[in-house]
């Protein structure tokens, strides 16, 4: 794999610098207090180059789990190369996100980690502008699907439940740790929802999961 050049470099710490001072902002003030402008000049930058860079406001905050859109499609390309099936690879991503606490889980109690997802889940125009995010990740995901299904709709229908999946997930564990349950008190929980979820997913979509092995 090709590293990226000293261009491509600086303009990822350029997102990540403006991100993060926006997200610093809207955190302080809430999202709809804080304008483009405000956020430009806390960055140094004009305001034009803050939108050649993020086209919406929304963009601001959502370029954190930007790189999480064609995670499930990295999964299932990587998995097939070696010859696993998508769902056990997919299942034991999530189950290993569990284990390491990954944000994107839900099951995380770290004080920042909860006020992104406050700020992330708790603002409409961010929820609304996440939705673009999450078609985008299905995209990828039924693209990397298709070669083991038999139609483009197939791969459609089953990345979207696939999706679906990790997210109500994921924020079933944000919201009871956001009502203060602890995160050792939710993880065994998390962990059982998601066996069962990927359990049904397989009972759904058998050429997703491994064939069981004939018996002499």
């Amino acid at each position: 794999m090709n590293e990226p050049g000293l261009r491509e470099r600086k303009k990822q710490r350029m997102y990540q610098t403006v991100s993060e001072i926006a997200i610093a902002l809207f955190l302080e003030k809430g999202f709809d207090a804080v304008s483009v402008a405000e956020v430009a000049a806390a960055a140094e930058i004009s305001k034009p180059t803050l939108f050649r860079y993020f086209p919406a406001k929304e963009d601001l905050v959502l370029h954190r789990i930007a790189d999480h859109e064609d995670e499930s499609a990295r999964v299932v390309r990587e998995a097939t190369g070696r010859g696993t099936a998508p769902l056990p690879a997919l299942r034991r991503h999530f189950l290993d996100g569990l284990h390491r606490l990954d944000p994107v889980t839900g099951l995380n109690d770290h004080p920042a980690v909860l006020a992104f997802h406050r700020l992330l889940y708790g603002t409409p125009a961010l929820a609304a502008r996440a939705t673009a995010y999450v078609e985008q990740s299905e995209s990828a995901l039924a693209a990397a699907l298709a070669d083991t299904l038999d139609s483009a709709v197939d791969a459609r229908l089953a990345a979207a439940q696939i999706v679906a999946v990790q997210r109500v997930l994921a924020l079933e564990n944000w919201r009871r740790i956001a009502d203060g349950e602890q995160v050792e008190a939710v993880r065994g929980d998390a962990v059982a929802a998601a066996e069962r979820a990927f359990d049904r997913l397989a009972v759904g979509w058998p050429e997703l999961a491994p064939r069981p092995t004939a018996t002499q």
